[in-house]
């Protein structure tokens, strides 16, 4: 039970930060703008639940390749650090948001938001989150659920309530600087207490992978800058009934 609620938390945490400015969040924004929120969250609560109970299945099944635990644990705690340069470099809708059903607003939210979490930065986390916690796959599934509620909440409230822009680059910056510290400590401990490394080894490792990760970071962080200048200010074409 206890390990079954650390996940949930660990889960919920990482998929907020996983969400923030990511496609899917976008596709909820933009959805809100059409359809009232209700339905959009609703919409996007029944495309979670089956696209993140198919990664945690994905995950689950990882793990039963007892000779191989040890580098699945290793590509997870790195993907972490991945998923840091993902949300710094950011996403943007690929016309998901103008995807029609004859089935309805909640329905054409679910299919769309389905389609576009395949293969997202917060599905591979659903799926590292659950070759971290192979036990507790429920909890892992309802954490990712209820972050990614939460977060498409915050973007539908801020960036169409308030008209304003998300995500702000600070939100990007510590949510990418959290994902990173995540991946630091995950690679450490699957080097020392897995691996069983010299310390020195241990050292030099993690000295080269931070300092490859801070390259990569420079330029993501000098790229989306270069973005942001030449792009124009949102506009916020929402209708007061869509909000409730």
């Amino acid at each position: 039970m206890y390990s079954s609620f650390i996940a949930f938390l660990f889960a919920a945490g990482t998929v907020v930060l996983a969400e923030m400015g990511d496609k899917t969040q976008l596709l909820a924004m933009a959805f809100a703008t059409k359809y009232k929120a209700s339905k959009v969250m609703m919409g996007v609560f029944i495309a979670t639940v089956f696209n993140h109970a198919l990664a945690v299945a994905v995950g689950n099944y990882i793990t039963r390749f007892d000779g191989a635990q040890i580098w699945i644990q290793g590509i997870a705690s790195l993907s972490f650090i991945f998923f840091g340069l993902w949300t710094i470099r950011g996403d943007k809708l690929d016309g998901e948001e103008n995807r029609t059903t004859k089935f309805g607003p909640i329905i054409t939210v679910a299919i769309a938001f389905f389609i576009a979490e395949m293969g997202d930065k917060t599905q591979l986390a659903t799926i590292a989150l659950a070759t971290k916690f192979p036990g507790s796959p429920l909890g892992v599934l309802i954490g990712t659920t209820t972050g990614m509620l939460i977060a498409d909440g915050i973007g539908i409230i801020i960036g169409v309530v308030l008209c304003r822009k998300i995500p702000e680059r600070t939100v990007k910056l510590v949510s990418a600087g959290a994902f990173m510290i995540f991946g630091f400590i995950g690679t450490y401990q699957v080097a020392a207490l897995q691996l069983h490394w010299e310390i020195g080894t241990i050292i030099i490792a993690m000295i080269g992978l931070l300092i490859a990760t801070g390259a990569a970071s420079y330029y993501l962080i000098k790229k989306e800058q270069q973005s942001v200048q030449s792009e124009e200010a949102p506009s916020c074409p929402v209708k007061k009934d869509h909000l409730k």
